[in-house]
């Protein structure tokens, strides 16, 4: 009798427990390209970002070939990548981490994301005819525009991936009739067909 309490103790206390969250996405870092940024860090003078750059595989990216992260100082790539070889990662790598380089370069001010500052850090990185926009033929993500909203003075109708839980009102008409400024006699209603 005993041991049969004890198991249903046991069983219940292990029923109890929370189970442990899986993490949202299989991201992994990569010790050697986090190598990489920390040693061109260090070379540029910038302790700080040496200390807190890493660099992820991210599958969960689909047309997107990096992504850095500031003040994160994280740089995520697309494994894909890694069908286009070792140039083109390399590339890639030096992109995204010319961001962080300006960001910290000029962190008390605020840049453009592709502006002056970047184009200097890619020439000090050896990459200074980079593009802005990478030409690799990654598939891109298209969502199904589900829900369907009508301006009932104009008659627009506007489609929407996901559907509008807040008052908004038809942008044209409130230029138009209101000087920019939101109105309810132009909010947006939803239509019952969708495309």
């Amino acid at each position: 009798m005993r041991r049969s309490l004890l198991g249903l103790n046991h069983l219940l206390s292990a029923l109890t427990q929370p189970t442990p969250k899986k993490p949202k996405t299989l991201r992994h870092t990569d010790p050697e390209m986090s190598a990489w940024c920390h040693e061109q860090a260090l070379f540029f003078g910038h302790e700080n970002l040496a200390r807190k750059v890493s660099v992820t595989w991210n599958p969960r990216m689909r047309s997107t070939a990096g992504r850095a992260k500031w003040p994160a100082c994280e740089i995520e790539l697309n494994p894909k990548l890694k069908d286009f070889g070792d140039e083109e990662i390399q590339r890639t790598l030096k992109h995204e981490f010319a961001h962080l380089l300006a960001y910290e370069r000029n962190k008390h001010r605020r840049i453009e994301a592709h502006g002056r500052e970047w184009r200097t850090a890619c020439a000090d990185l050896k990459i200074p005819h980079e593009r802005v926009c990478h030409t690799l033929p990654l598939t891109k993500r298209t969502l199904k525009r589900k829900f369907a909203y009508s301006c009932p003075s104009c008659g627009a109708i506007i489609y929407r991936v996901r559907e509008i839980r807040r008052p908004v009102a038809c942008l044209s008409c409130c230029r138009t009739y209101n000087h920019g400024r939101y109105h309810d006699k132009f909010r947006l209603i939803r239509s019952q067909l969708a495309p």
